[in-house]
């Protein structure tokens, strides 16, 4: 069985960036996805098209056919209490590199990386993490099988789908829209509102979002 739409999909592989790798995918823990049903980057899945269990690939994507360039609008400074919950800032929540789950003010969920915490406000990439990157992958296909409707639904009940290159890992390349944080109550108001049950706080900046 060859891989093509409509077919569930079992992937190894090593990604490399930059010479360095940053991912690896082993047979303790494949890679699975529904092919073709935009849970990757479309160029990645190109190249995977026709192979079958125990066929080798080895590609890279270039930065168009990746996560594209690092836009510079996206790279904003937050005030700090965009961040509060009850009234306070966890700091440790900011240490520069850190990975969050944010929604801006019209709801749309995005993670923003921390470049700098400074003392009333934190500057934001909302560039994927992987903008501006070649991405090289080497791998081995380690299956190929029917994609049943109940997989299917029981694969996107989260909503949406991995982000391209790695599956819904904590900040690598498979995240990028996969964090389950957000604003608890969908969406943001006039004022910063906080839930303390669910650690959400939002702000209505439209440069804003929640944390969580």
């Amino acid at each position: 069985m060859k891989i093509e739409s409509n077919k569930l999909v079992s992937i190894t592989y090593t990604l490399t960036v930059d010479g360095a790798v940053v991912e690896t995918v082993t047979n303790e823990k494949p890679l699975e996805f529904p092919y073709g049903a935009g849970f990757m980057l479309p160029k990645f899945e190109e190249m995977l098209v026709g192979k079958a269990q125990g066929d080798k690939f080895e590609f890279t994507l270039g930065i168009d056919d990746a996560y594209g360039d690092v836009v510079a609008d996206m790279i904003v400074e937050l005030p700090k209490n965009v961040f509060e919950v009850e009234g306070v800032v966890n700091e440790e929540m900011l240490a520069t590199g850190s990975l969050l789950p944010m929604m801006d003010s019209e709801g749309n969920r995005l993670m923003g990386t921390v470049k700098e915490n400074k003392d009333d406000v934190v500057l934001m990439d909302f560039n994927h993490p992987m903008a501006g990157k070649s991405l090289s992958f080497v791998g081995e296909v380690v299956s190929v099988g029917e994609l049943t409707p109940e997989k299917l639904a029981e694969m996107t009940g989260g909503g949406g789908g991995c982000c391209g290159s790695g599956g819904c890992d904590d900040g690598g390349c498979g995240d990028g829209g996969c964090g389950d944080g957000g604003c608890a109550d969908g969406g943001c108001g006039d004022d910063c509102k906080c839930d303390s049950e669910k650690d959400s706080c939002c702000s209505s900046d439209s440069k804003g979002g929640c944390c969580s």
